[in-house]
């Protein structure tokens, strides 16, 4: 699915950590950062977490909200947020109908081996549901302050 810059950001309800639910409709009225990540507790994804708890300070002085997406259980993302002291939602799309509606779930290749897998990718969703900007292949360096620039900006 190709998704564009001023154009409704897809709807979604997923189980979260914490035996709770998120969905985009019930976030009207904030900036939502929706990231997207491969797997909970791998290196580069803990990083990326990790850069987005030591922010969000400055993302709810904005009146933003951070949702980490992976495939991963709600299990697994209680053990990933306990271990790394998460204090933000991470969401479980274990059947990859969100991943597929942001475009996310694609085919990867490491050593010579296809195979598919959730693409790194964050998304900027005003407050009225419109995305507003989308990074794709996301290195982690760097990235969690570029996402709250833009944040602030809206």
């Amino acid at each position: 699915m190709s998704l564009d810059i001023g154009q409704p950001a897809p709807d979604f309800t997923m189980p979260t950590d914490g035996g709770g639910t998120v969905g985009l409709r019930d976030l009207r009225g904030k900036t939502v950062v929706l990231y997207f990540y491969p797997k909970d507790d791998t290196s580069g994804c803990t990083a990326e977490a990790c850069g987005f708890r030591d922010a969000l300070p400055d993302y709810s002085g904005i009146d933003a909200v951070v949702i980490g997406v992976s495939r991963d259980s709600v299990a697994s993302h209680d053990k990933f947020k306990g271990k790394h002291g998460l204090t933000f939602t991470l969401a479980s799309d274990e059947d990859g109908a969100v991943c597929e509606r942001y475009g996310t779930w694609v085919e990867k290749s490491m050593y010579g081996r296809k195979y598919m897998g959730v693409d790194r990718a964050t998304f900027l969703i005003d407050r009225e549901g419109i995305l507003r900007a989308i990074w794709r292949k996301v290195k982690v360096p760097g990235h969690v302050a570029e996402v709250l620039k833009a944040a602030k900006g809206l």
